[in-house]
């Protein structure tokens, strides 16, 4: 495609798929938008270190061609649009690259930015690691014991937008139509004329997509479990609706390698007592298994029954080195990630869940200035990596504030890449430039005896740790 505005590196190559695994030449051109507000000062910090990292792990060898893409205010000031589809075009051609944060425009039209990007290129998985790094300010005990990755899914859910806003022509007519065609459930809004009323879709290809990414990542990564994250004890042919579908994916296209909780328990029961009957063993699993009806009952006998028919590939102890599959009450998660981290790894969420919950984890290992971010479809390859907190258009501009959220985001990226080498450098500087107490200012005011840091000097600091 050719460009307006945009200006493409002529000695760089494209990023591709191919058979679904990413092909990634030595010589990747990869576009970026430079970000809002502080946006500025952090991408100046930000690319010098990614530079660095690459000339140190492979001297020369590989080299990154950066291809500036407009989006923002700063597009808004060159062609009056703030999302410019030469810019879409672009992250869809080259398939990865990375932005800083971006302001959401005041008015009517698109409603958030990174939204839209997300939604044009169908960037269905929102994927933002936490884990603490050694002498960041926490404001828990323990926050060496966080250790999480959240895939959240990013086009469902209350974010799909369809809303209905009182007043309008449009509200009056869907409330009429649901009072007159589901009586019931217009019978469940406590004051319907005062309403403004949200339609939140959850589908079962959505859902499956997102659970099927999340799994693989963990058994490519070696990770421990996945926990599915959901109300559907209230919400239930939505949130519940993703419980079922997720655990029918997992077992389907997963089953050798897979166990779920439940499983555990019933082929441990019958490890521990091999003379168990399938009615003992089901009382076990559940207490409550007298007073259920006969119907439920022969449920929880054929769901043990499923669990032990798996003896030959998950008994005798083999399933305890298989990726355990659980799922947690949303309003419990948040308690039990702060008060027993460590039984928590990788979790599978609906779009607003997700969005509360990596806030709140984030907020464990230090805030959202160190909480890096990447939007990705693992199908075409599209991938955008990104800072996850806002502009701070008071902060522009004065080299103050800390660049960590996009410069981890860089190293999720190349991680993605495939160049762990110059991913393990960048992880590497941070940790060691904050163990040396040389820091930003949201760090500096929480540490007794730091060195305080400009954002560039944060960069220098990390480049000059890399390889300590």
């Amino acid at each position: 495609m050719s460009y307006a505005i945009i200006k493409v590196p002529e000695n760089g190559g494209k990023v591709s798929i191919k058979d679904g695994k990413l092909q990634v030449p030595n010589n990747p051109i990869l576009p970026f938008i430079e970000g809002d507000g502080t946006g500025r000062d952090i991408w100046r910090a930000s690319v010098r270190v990614f530079d660095a990292a690459v000339e140190k792990a492979y001297g020369g060898k590989r080299k990154v061609h950066w291809m500036e893409v407009y989006a923002g205010e700063k597009a808004y000031d060159m062609v009056n649009e703030w999302l410019p589809e030469e810019t879409v075009e672009a992250f869809r051609e080259f398939l990865v690259g990375i932005k800083g944060p971006l302001t959401t425009p005041i008015g009517g039209g698109i409603r958030s930015l990174n939204v839209a990007l997300r939604k044009y290129l169908d960037l269905y998985v929102c994927l933002r690691p936490v884990q603490y790094i050694d002498g960041v300010p926490s404001p828990v005990k323990r926050p060496e014991d966080v250790d999480m990755v959240i895939f959240r899914e990013n086009t469902e859910d209350i974010y799909a937008g369809a809303e209905f806003e009182l007043g309008t022509q449009e509200s009056e007519d869907f409330r009429a139509m649901l009072k007159e065609q589901f009586p019931n459930q217009y019978a469940k809004l406590r004051f319907p004329d005062t309403s403004g009323i949200s339609i939140k879709p959850v589908s079962k290809e959505g859902t499956e997509r997102l659970v099927r990414a999340a799994i693989q990542w963990a058994l490519d990564n070696n990770r421990k479990g996945v926990s599915l994250v959901h109300k559907g004890n209230i919400m239930k042919f939505t949130e519940g609706a993703f419980r079922g579908w997720g655990y029918d994916l997992a077992t389907r296209e997963f089953r050798n390698d897979i166990v779920t909780e439940r499983e555990t328990w019933i082929l441990g029961n019958k490890e521990a007592n091999p003379d168990l009957t399938v009615e003992e063993n089901a009382r076990m699993i559940d207490p409550g298994f007298g007073m259920m009806a006969p119907d439920t009952q022969q449920e929880i006998l054929d769901e043990v029954e499923a669990a032990l028919g798996l003896w030959e590939t998950h008994g005798d102890g083999q399933w305890k080195d298989k990726l355990r599959i659980k799922d947690t009450i949303a309003d419990i998660v948040f308690q039990q990630t702060i008060t027993r981290a460590k039984e928590f790894d990788v979790l599978a969420t609906m779009n607003l869940n997700g969005d509360y919950l990596s806030d709140a984890l984030a907020a464990q290992i230090g805030g959202m200035g160190i909480a890096p971010g990447a939007n990705i479809n693992y199908e075409t390859g599209a991938a955008i990596f990104e800072a996850t907190h806002g502009t701070a258009p008071k902060y522009a501009d004065q080299d103050k504030v800390n660049p960590g959220s996009v410069i981890l985001s860089g190293e999720m990226m190349f991680r993605y890449m495939g160049w762990h080498e110059a991913a393990d450098l960048i992880l590497n500087g941070m940790r060691e430039a904050v163990k040396a107490e040389t820091v930003t200012y949201d760090f500096h005011r929480l540490m007794d005896n730091a060195t305080l840091l400009k954002c560039s000097e944060f960069g220098d600091a990390i480049i000059q740790y890399m390889e300590e």
